[in-house]
């Protein structure tokens, strides 16, 4: 396969999609509102553990003095895979580590039991910045039923707070590059494949619906509204953050992509436009189709 480059598309309403350490939505020093790539991977991470697949960076825990504490990447790995110590082969260590399905999208970073390995991922995601002019940080008192435990005369119920945006849309940027892998073929043998086609079909999957699917107290609200995918004609075609040319206008809920065609034009085989059809509107003579059926529109 070819260079596949697109955008993934989050709405958030009444709803908290990536944090910082104070509980506010992450912002940049200019006060707008972005999410890292890291939010974005954790909900495609998730719905493929719950599928059954082996996800080896999302945290588990154990046991540990009476404790539950997580446990630790080269815990994780003997979690997946068999013993590891310092006699192990580092081919074996690379096979394992392909074999994980979010290694083989997103690489990984392995330094553990005598091992240092460092693999960049065919998938790589930009910032996904917020592109809805009239955000708001909404911030609300929560009454606990329970009176605050480190105070003996505690006589009330203790207070927190829940801080959400009351809307806000999101757009990510990404590539894919299929090369990433090619020196691995050599060292591991025939029957590593490189990044392949199916592996893009099971990343096009989780990438229409896992954060839809994953619904926490601050993520419920939390959707998949929009994905764009633009597979390449030649592997020379090189193309930059198209989340940068996507138009949104935030009074009527639609998007543009005029400046996107005009950039990609002549150097695509294939696109793909989902979007929910019910809240958005999208403007592209690019072929279109229904987010929640796949059904061409």
């Amino acid at each position: 396969m070819k260079r596949v480059y697109g955008v993934i598309g989050i709405k958030a309403k009444m709803a908290n999609w990536n944090a910082d350490f104070t509980g506010r939505p992450k912002s940049i020093s200019n006060g707008d509102i972005f999410g890292s790539d890291k939010a974005l991977k954790y909900p495609m991470k998730k719905m493929w553990e719950n599928e059954g697949k082996k996800v080896l960076y999302i945290k588990s825990w154990k046991e540990e003095k009476e404790a539950v504490v997580p446990k630790k990447l080269a815990e994780r790995y003997l979690f997946l895979f068999e013993n590891i110590d310092k006699k192990t082969p580092t081919k074996e260590v690379y096979k394992n580590l392909f074999s994980a399905i979010d290694v083989k999208n997103f690489g990984a970073t392995f330094a553990e039991e005598g091992q240092n390995i460092s693999i960049t991922g065919a998938v790589q995601f930009g910032q996904g910045f917020n592109k809805f002019d009239d955000t708001n940080i909404e911030v609300q008192d929560i009454l606990s039923p329970f009176a605050d435990s480190t105070k003996d005369d505690a006589k009330q119920s203790t207070l927190g707070t829940k801080i959400t945006v009351d809307e806000a849309h999101y757009f990510y940027g990404f590539s894919i590059n299929p090369k990433s892998y090619d020196e691995y073929k050599h060292i591991l043998g025939g029957d590593f494949k490189g990044y392949t086609k199916e592996d893009y079909e099971e990343f096009k999957k989780v990438a229409l619906v896992s954060a839809t699917a994953y619904s926490t107290n601050s993520k419920f609200g939390c959707e998949n509204e929009f994905a764009l995918f633009v597979e390449c004609k030649e592997d020379e075609a090189y193309l930059p953050d198209l989340s940068d040319y996507i138009e949104f206008d935030s009074e009527k809920r639609n998007i543009s992509l005029s400046k996107l065609e005009e950039l990609i034009k002549d150097k695509y085989e294939k696109t793909e436009v989902y979007f929910n059809p019910f809240k958005l509107e999208v403007i592209t003579s690019l072929d279109k189709f229904n987010i929640f059926t796949k059904e061409k529109l």
